[in-house]
């Protein structure tokens, strides 16, 4: 068996946050896979400040603590940002991964308990302002109410290029290439395109006389999914699906896919087994 935790859409909340530390103290598993939107609202960027104070005074010690507590038992922490967290404070947390509290997997692929991991921050257009990780999906379209990547603010400048052309879609074909992704396990922010887990309460809501989509989430990411069938995939970003559809988790295939986003008070924690997720139960701490 290899035991996971997984969490999502924190928000630098601190109650979440001791939450998740005393479930991990009090039932060690094997990997906690964090699934972005992690840092305090995006608020808090305004002048290109970052979140450095409360990663490196709240979240670094509370990992350390739990390491010196655990020992031996302390879990492999996979992380990644999502669309509300600044790219400036990606330095921070790679220092967090230099000291061996998490393994930042941005757009990267690691290999953990004989499986490939992947992660992946980016989400396609959103109303949002900040747009640090927000990408073109399958192309340049942008959904009616949704602001496009060229505009907004960034607390990290890209070049117009990348604003411009760069896709969801080519991301992934670059980090998966031509590999076998059965024994694949993603950690997206983003969630598949008309699924349970992209569902806003968009209904009767109108742009120019336009309705606003209903599901808001990648295509490109469902595609990959479809075409290729990773063992396992978990997502995040948009917290009130699960209580819209009455479901936080779907499946695409054979491929099970989960969110952890929650629109309550509490912490959606999902439990599983890595070799049988069907088996995963949600609770709300």
């Amino acid at each position: 068996m290899i035991s996971c935790f997984f969490v999502s859409d924190i928000h630098g909340q601190l109650d979440r946050y001791h939450r998740l530390i005393a479930e991990i103290y009090k039932d060690p598993p094997t990997i906690v896979f964090i699934g972005g939107d992690i840092l305090p609202h995006p608020l808090s960027y305004a002048g290109n400040t970052s979140c450095d104070s409360f990663i490196r005074g709240f979240l670094m010690p509370q990992f350390i603590k739990l390491r010196i507590l655990l020992k031996d038992k302390y879990p492999q922490v996979l992380i990644i940002l999502g669309n509300d967290d600044g790219k400036v404070d990606e330095d921070c947390i790679v220092e967090g991964e230099k000291r061996g509290l998490w393994n930042y997997i941005n757009s990267k692929m690691t290999h953990c308990a004989g499986f490939d991991i992947y992660g992946y921050c980016y989400v396609p257009p959103t109303p949002f302002m900040l747009k640090d990780w927000e990408r073109y999906d399958v192309s340049r379209y942008v959904s009616p109410g949704a602001i496009s990547p060229e505009e907004g603010f960034r607390t990290v400048e890209v070049l117009d290029y990348e604003a411009k052309f760069a896709t969801i879609k080519e991301d992934l074909e670059n980090l998966t290439e031509d590999r076998d992704l059965s024994r694949a396990v993603f950690l997206f922010h983003a969630p598949p395109h008309e699924t349970n887990l992209d569902r806003i309460a968009s209904d009767g809501k109108f742009i120019d006389f336009v309705p606003l989509d209903k599901h808001v989430g990648s295509i490109a990411v469902k595609k990959l999914i479809e075409e290729r069938q990773p063992h396992l995939t978990l997502h995040g970003h948009i917290h009130e699906s699960a209580a819209i559809t009455g479901s936080w988790q779907d499946r695409i295939g054979r491929t099970p896919c989960f969110t952890a986003a929650h629109d309550g008070p509490e912490l959606a924690i999902i439990k599983f087994d890595l070799e049988s997720p069907d088996g995963a139960v949600r609770e709300l701490l």
